[in-house]
């Protein structure tokens, strides 16, 4: 509360929601589930007095989306290139009320061939909630760092701890090391010792043989699976299956955006799969 301007509720500071109706992603007639229609009206004027307020002159909506994809298109990096991972050739998973009105600007920029929104996108992290394991964590960090004698036991002993917290279910237990080679000032979390250098390798590009590798922490997790599963919820529903964009698809929990060049199909499984299509132009 009050929310973006065209909520109606009294907001006046322009917001990204602002600039997605303002700019046709959201279509003019959309009524949000709790909210109702949006206007259109008080949206152009928070944009039209972002620059009144700062002394220069208003900004688009488009200016504003293209500022915000391209963050988003940085936080992807972050946890794609700079982990030693190409974006290019994976797909990107578009999830929350707004997140797929951003997706195909995101997925394109990086050369991802694909956006899978889910069902129940716009409640996703509700529905995860619902079918996650109860999970227990333990870390301990390692004395010794470059002697592993003792390692398996500590293991072991440290798995027996998160067990019992969850006593009395049937449980799953995972082990892992911190580990990074004489001298570095990070970690990078494996299976075991004998996993470091190949994922050290993968991640970085190089592996450093004969340089000692020490070990930093021991980390166990539990995990009790959840009663219910995704598949127990019922089916999604979809009035279409395959449309070319440009388009907006406004569903119960959240909106879509299909740029020009892009089409999206219905899954089997109920999520929708946008890839850029080959005979359209982008």
């Amino acid at each position: 509360m009050p929310g973006p301007a065209c909520y109606g509720r009294g907001g006046t500071d322009a917001t990204v929601t602002d600039a997605d109706l303002v700019a046709g992603r959201l279509p003019a007639d959309t009524r949000l589930p709790g909210i109702g229609a949006l206007s259109l009206e008080s949206a152009r004027r928070a944009l039209g007095e972002i620059g009144v307020g700062g002394g220069g002159s208003a900004v688009s909506a488009e200016g504003v989306l293209s500022v915000v994809d391209a963050a988003m298109v940085e936080a992807v990096r972050v946890v794609t290139v700079r982990r030693g991972v190409d974006p290019a050739g994976l797909a990107l998973v578009a999830f929350g009320g707004a997140g797929p009105l951003h997706a195909c600007a995101v997925a394109g920029a990086l050369g991802m061939t694909a956006v899978v929104v889910p069902p129940r996108a716009g409640v996703l992290s509700a529905v995860g909630l619902l079918a996650s394991p109860a999970q227990a964590d333990a870390v301990r960090s390692w004395p010794t760092p470059e002697d592993h004698r003792g390692l398996d036991g500590a293991l072991s002993g440290l798995a027996r701890v998160v067990a019992g917290r969850l006593e009395g279910r049937p449980v799953v237990v995972e082990t892992a090391v911190d580990c990074r080679y004489r001298g570095q000032g990070h970690e990078l979390t494996v299976a075991g010792v004998a996993a470091f250098e190949a994922e050290h390798e993968r991640v970085n590009g190089y592996r450093r043989s004969g340089t000692p590798v020490e070990v930093i922490a021991l980390r166990a997790t539990a995990r009790v699976p959840s009663p219910v599963g995704v598949a127990d919820l019922p089916p999604a529903r979809r009035t279409v299956s395959s449309v070319e964009g440009p388009m907006t698809i406004a569903e119960s929990d959240c909106a879509i955006w299909i740029p020009a060049g892009w089409r999206g199909e219905v899954h089997p499984s109920g999520a929708w799969v946008i890839r850029p299509d080959p005979g359209g132009r982008r």
